[in-house]
């Protein structure tokens, strides 16, 4: 016990220089793009007193460290700033732009671990048949294929050819109800073939060193049927390194999936930080950027404190 409690406040603590090592760094890209961000917000018709007042109210002309204290204090407070393009406050659209990315994602990792776990399982069992040949060609197939062209794909023959969903818009469950879910199939579901071929193939690969161990095979002496082998003694051991990919493939998504929700027109976070690129809002990209990164930070977290749970062994080490 005193070690599993040790281990998670170590994992703890390392997010927090993790964060502020973020949080530097966000800070400093944005910093280094180049140009005046006063002259790029008020184009090049400004006169040099707008110029000057614009950069004092945004604390441009302070030095860079108290720059960015100032905006550290700011984040700490939950003040990411005003949009410079709708005078909107950021936080708030960065939550209300994120509830559709997240659903989209967690709902297409979810079903993406529900097949790919299996599928490896069953492929590692039946490893160098044609079973196993053919999950590996189809794992392999997903995983090669551009999410984007995987998108478009679906929306010409799914969408345009057949008519089964909508293939422009997006519509709240507030207002859609039901019929906003068919706003979001297509994307859920080119997101989940993209990463159940990745997922696949790390399942597959953990299992099979997994059925190499001596216990499997005492387990099969002792005359265990190969399921009840499988489920009780090869799954908990090989899913701990999927569950780690789990956590990086989620990460990932969340913070990028700005293509696929162009591709889909869908009001998501990652869409949010292509308009806000486009746009020159720097505000919303700083807090983008930054709430991404944390999000990623956060969900590894999540993850290193799960891990116990499949394998005990890491609170010894």
């Amino acid at each position: 016990m005193n070690s599993l409690l040790l281990y998670l406040l170590r994992r703890i603590a390392w997010t927090l220089p993790t964060l502020l090592l973020v949080s530097v760094l966000v800070f400093a890209l944005i910093r280094l793009i180049p140009g005046d961000p006063a002259l790029l917000i008020l184009g090049d018709g400004a006169t040099p007193e707008q110029i000057a007042a614009l950069r004092v109210s945004f604390g441009l002309d302070q030095p860079l460290p108290l720059q960015f204290f100032h905006w550290l204090a700011q984040v700490t407070q939950g003040d990411l700033g005003q949009s410079i393009t709708t005078g909107q406050s950021v936080l708030p659209l960065l939550l209300e732009r994120f509830q559709v990315s997240a659903l989209i994602v967690l709902v297409a990792v979810a079903l993406a671990v529900a097949l790919a776990v299996p599928a490896g399982l069953y492929a590692a069992w039946k490893q160098n048949s044609f079973a196993d040949t053919v999950v590996v060609v189809a794992a392999t197939l997903f995983l090669s294929v551009p999410s984007f062209w995987l998108g478009l794909l679906l929306l010409l023959f799914v969408g345009l050819k057949l008519g089964l969903v909508p293939v422009v818009g997006y519509a709240p469950f507030s207002e859609g109800g039901v019929a906003a879910l068919t706003y979001l199939l297509l994307p859920i579901v080119t997101l989940t073939l993209i990463e159940l071929g990745v997922l696949t193939r790390m399942a597959r690969a953990s299992a099979i060193e997994t059925l190499r161990l001596e216990y499997v095979t005492h387990a099969r002496a002792k005359g265990l049927s190969e399921w009840r082998v499988m489920l009780r003694h090869v799954l908990p051991n090989a899913f701990a390194p999927t569950w780690t990919l789990i956590g990086l493939v989620l990460g990932n998504l969340l913070g990028g999936i700005a293509v696929l929700e162009t591709v889909f027109t869908l009001p998501g976070l990652g869409r949010l930080l292509v308009d806000a690129i486009f746009a020159r809002d720097y505000p919303v990209i700083q807090a983008c950027m930054l709430f991404t990164a944390g999000i990623y930070v956060v969900v590894n977290l999540v993850v290193d404190l799960c891990y116990p749970l499949f394998d005990p062994r890491v609170c010894v080490s």
